[in-house]
């Protein structure tokens, strides 16, 4: 058996590391889908593999990425080792490469056993059901999960695995200028579309998410730029509570004539209570006194954690839950619009990604509009609207007075 020397570019080193997930995405030309097919069948050979070769969508053999591997093996001499057939690839040792689509095959998914590898090409494509299906039947002692995408939607299931990443994961970006075998060909469009279409480049060619889309909430509403706060702004202050996963968010912002700024934010995953706040004295900072001022403000926060609203009072800050009625979410949404205009501070990295992907749902079978709203990533969206939640209602009096009076 004849072979060449394989080489596979650096930023692809971790798919040799013994981890549960390897998610690799970026825009085009970063060679996802010739170093995962490399990597599959250079571990093929050196130990039996059962590898899943999975796609959403798999009307026959020729959507798979069968003539990938097949491509690999030729060029790189492996094809002593490896026996094709129209629907599987083996090996002289009994690695064994299978090939099905996810859609609609609930049960044959189900039935896959002793599953070593499973690489999931075009994963952007795979619904929160397949996903749901898929992941518990990958479960022999040691399997992985490979997935390779180009970023669509940030609410794509998919998008999940680089949002709030697996434990045992490796997430990795990978664009064009990590591909040392980058050819020019592509150079040339890459360059060009730079050119005469920035914003589409930064979707194709980086691997971004495709935001600018009539889905978006806050579409043409917001702008992200560094600016000076004025000395006597008055402050809204607005928390939202974390759980698992979920962030802890405080923010503040301030109003303008019609412009709504949004100029701090304190943002934590799986944060003590304790880090939360803390009394005047005790050692060390706390979350909430990221922000200046914090303690100075009044604090509107999810009157769904009463108790965690109670400590943080309890260690000398003025909070209290905001209120909720009926439609609240749709009346801070249409409050938050009102503004001519909504500034986001540059450091508020955050908030200004929240406003770029916040959207209503789109039918996946007709991208219908749908008049619901994407509920995912909205925590410091949330606690602006808690912030805001009496200007929202209607006013109050008590709020008009301390707006008379610079609410001290």
């Amino acid at each position: 058996m004849s072979s060449c020397t394989v080489e596979i570019p650096a930023a692809y080193k971790g798919l040799f590391l013994p981890t549960r997930y390897k998610v690799y995405y970026g825009g085009r030309g970063g060679g996802k889908s010739w170093a995962f097919a490399t990597a599959l069948l250079i571990q093929g050979m050196q130990r039996p593999l059962r590898v899943l070769c999975a796609r959403e969508y798999q009307n026959s053999i020729a959507d798979s990425v069968h003539k990938l591997l097949c491509d690999v093996i030729e060029r790189c001499g492996w094809s002593g080792f490896y026996t094709i057939t129209k629907d599987r690839i083996t090996g002289r040792n009994n690695s064994e490469f299978i090939f099905s689509g996810l859609h609609h095959n609930v049960q044959e998914i189900k039935s896959k056993e002793g599953i070593d590898r499973c690489w999931v090409e075009e994963a952007h494509n795979v619904s929160a059901e397949s996903w749901a299906v898929l992941l518990p039947t990958i479960r022999k002692d040691g399997s992985e999960i490979w997935i390779s995408f180009n970023p669509q939607r940030v609410d794509d299931p998919t998008y999940d695995f680089v949002l709030h990443p697996r434990p045992d994961s490796i997430v990795e970006q990978v664009n064009y200028d990590r591909n040392p075998f980058f050819p020019a060909a592509l150079e040339a469009e890459r360059r060009y579309m730079l050119e005469v279409d920035p914003e589409g480049y930064r979707h194709v060619w980086l691997g971004e998410c495709v935001t600018m889309t009539d889905a978006l909430i806050f579409k043409n509403k917001f702008e992200v730029r560094a600016f000076e706060t004025p000395r006597d702004a008055r402050f809204y202050f607005g928390a939202d509570w974390g759980f698992s996963r979920d962030p802890s968010v405080l923010v503040r912002c301030f109003i303008l004539a019609d412009t709504l700024y949004i100029d701090q934010e304190a943002y934590g995953v799986q944060v003590d209570i304790d880090d939360l706040a803390r009394k005047p004295g005790d050692a060390g900072r706390s979350m909430f006194d990221e922000i200046p001022e914090s303690r100075r403000w009044p604090i509107y926060a999810d009157s769904a954690r009463p108790e965690t609203i109670s400590y943080v009072a309890q260690r000398g800050f003025n909070i209290a839950p905001a209120e909720k009625w009926t439609g609240s979410i749709e009346d801070g949404i249409a409050y938050l619009r009102s503004f001519r205009r909504i500034v986001i501070h540059e450091r508020c990295k955050h908030t200004a990604h929240e406003f770029g992907s916040y959207s209503y749902k789109i039918d996946p079978r007709t991208e219908e509009i749908l008049p619901r709203i994407v509920d995912k990533d909205n925590h410091c969206i949330d606690a602006l609207r808690y912030a805001l939640s009496r200007l929202i209602r209607g006013g109050d009096p008590v709020a008009q007075m301390l707006d008379a009076f610079g609410g001290r």
